[in-house]
């Protein structure tokens, strides 16, 4: 056979491979909810936005409903949409969606040894242990109250040194929440120019961004195929590298120093539950599991933090007004002689409704971690096979105008009821629902009210544009939305 005929066949194998892979797709496609037509290979590539998942998916959402159909690839997914389906789902059926969906953007480099980014019973053991454990260390207790209160004195130190010059906030943010939850993964903060802290945080803001972007949606689909591809992502793996270094010599450390009987922090209780757990050939316990429960720790609580507090600046810079009258709410119950407390909460109504539309209009991660169905189905009258790619579109949620009047603008009187005490609103979700919620919500919504008072009860911001030019729509969006860099003054009060 010549060089020409197996060219030919090759050609009509190829072809014949595409066409029955588009049959297949359409057959499976007959049972799944509406959606855009897929092409093969690609899927519904062509018609989104790869720079911003997050308001493509909610486009969609307005011409095929609150649940619909969508290929990232050859493999189709189901994206949910508003609070009522998101609820349905990882509410009231979470056991059929409690699965995480695959992420190679990620689960490439953890690997499966993480409580976050993989399934089964070992995961669910090492959630229950985190969360046991980090309650032991202090979460939602006064302990940590006074270690953030503590981190948020050294933030206002440095922010006072700037002396009311132009400052990008990211970095000494970034530090100030990743401390916080340093001190309980393994024992203590470190100094905003210490190398590691810089490393730690420098990495997960790179990881964080390239997973917002186009490089990183491309990657999640054909994550083989980008590994031979030059470009911002191929950098996530020297980032991972650096923090796992970093990890195996502290997680060394508390090795050659551990008192069982008087743990410090997250490395020695894992450590004393790895030696009591040394005979369990099965066990979920081990030094990789270790280095990777400490990352998924260290990355969710310095991104989510950070970024909620950056975005919220910017939001109240576009929205002086609303800065101002929660600064003479604080001045008025506070004062300034004394740091805000969480027992001050209740007391602080305008001002625990601002944060709570501060999270809700920045929408920090607006699809969501994905999940994936953990056996067949039925949901909402359709079957949704077991592994079914699943994304709960919390931009939706968070948007809800069933939730929401005008959800597009900035509105804190929506947190308000009539007498002017805060109301809760169910379609409040930033931190995730059902049984994968994440595991430092009360951690994390602790943090963001304490920086927030703290920081409006010491300073006014300042831009260097007029108000009405200041732009907070992200610039990216996948994992998380990606904020415009921005530089402002912080003026002492």
């Amino acid at each position: 056979m010549d060089w020409s005929s197996t060219l030919l066949l090759l050609v009509i194998l190829f072809v014949s491979y595409i066409f029955l892979t588009f049959l297949m797709a359409l057959k499976e496609r007959a049972s799944l909810p509406p959606g855009p037509m897929p092409l093969p290979f690609i899927g519904n590539l062509l018609q989104i936005d790869t720079n911003d998942i997050g308001g493509a998916l909610m486009k969609l959402k307005d011409k095929y409903g609150p649940i619909y159909t969508l290929y990232l690839g050859s493999k189709p997914g189901i994206v949910l949409c508003g609070y009522q389906a998101v609820k349905e789902a990882l509410i009231d059926q979470h056991e059929q969606f409690a699965d995480r969906g695959d992420y190679p953007g990620l689960m490439n480099f953890i690997g499966g040894h993480d409580l976050c980014f993989h399934n089964g019973e070992k995961q669910k053991e090492l959630r229950r242990f985190a969360l046991l454990s980090l309650k032991n260390l202090g979460m939602g207790k006064r302990s940590v109250e006074e270690q953030i209160l503590q981190e948020s004195e050294v933030l206002i130190k440095e922010l006072k040194n700037t002396k009311g010059a132009l400052v990008d906030p990211r970095q000494l943010l970034a530090c100030a929440s990743s401390n916080v939850i340093c001190s309980m993964v393994f024992g203590k903060r470190l100094d905003y120019t210490d190398k590691t802290l810089q490393a730690i945080t420098t990495g997960h803001n790179h990881i964080f961004t390239v997973l917002s972007s186009t490089w990183g949606t491309l990657y999640n689909i054909y994550p083989g195929f980008m590994e031979y591809l030059p470009g911002p992502h191929r950098m996530m793996k020297t980032y991972f590298q650096l923090i796992f270094s970093f990890l195996a010599e502290t997680i060394k450390n508390h090795e050659d120093t551990l008192d069982p009987e008087n743990p410090r922090d997250y490395i020695d209780y894992f450590l004393t539950k790895m030696k009591k757990e040394v005979k369990n050939p099965d066990t979920a316990f081990y030094k990789k599991s270790l280095a990777c429960t400490c990352q998924n720790l260290l990355f969710g609580g310095t991104q989510m933090i950070s970024n909620s507090l950056r975005c919220g600046l910017l939001v109240l810079m576009k929205h002086p007004d609303v800065a101002e009258k929660m600064q003479e709410e604080i001045d008025s119950v506070v004062g300034r002689n004394r740091p805000p407390s969480i027992a001050d909460r209740s007391n602080l109504p305008y001002t625990e409704a601002a944060i709570h539309e501060i999270v809700r209009f920045c929408d920090f991660m607006p699809t969501s971690l994905p999940r994936c169905t953990a056996k067949d189905t039925r949901f909402r009258g359709y079957l949704i096979p077991k592994g079914t790619y699943v994304t709960p579109l919390l931009a939706s949620v968070h948007a809800d105008p069933d939730y929401y009047d005008e959800p597009n603008k900035f509105n804190p009187n929506r947190f308000l009821d009539e007498k002017g005490a805060f109301k809760k609103n169910d379609a409040h979700l930033p931190f995730g629902a059902g049984s994968r919620l994440c595991i430092g919500e009360s951690l994390g919504r602790m943090e963001i009210f304490l920086y927030f008072t703290v920081l409006l009860q010491n300073f006014t911001f300042k831009p260097i544009i007029p108000k009405e030019e200041i732009n907070v729509s992200p610039v990216g969006s996948g994992l998380g939305n990606i904020l415009p860099a921005y530089k402002c003054r912080f003026i002492p009060r």
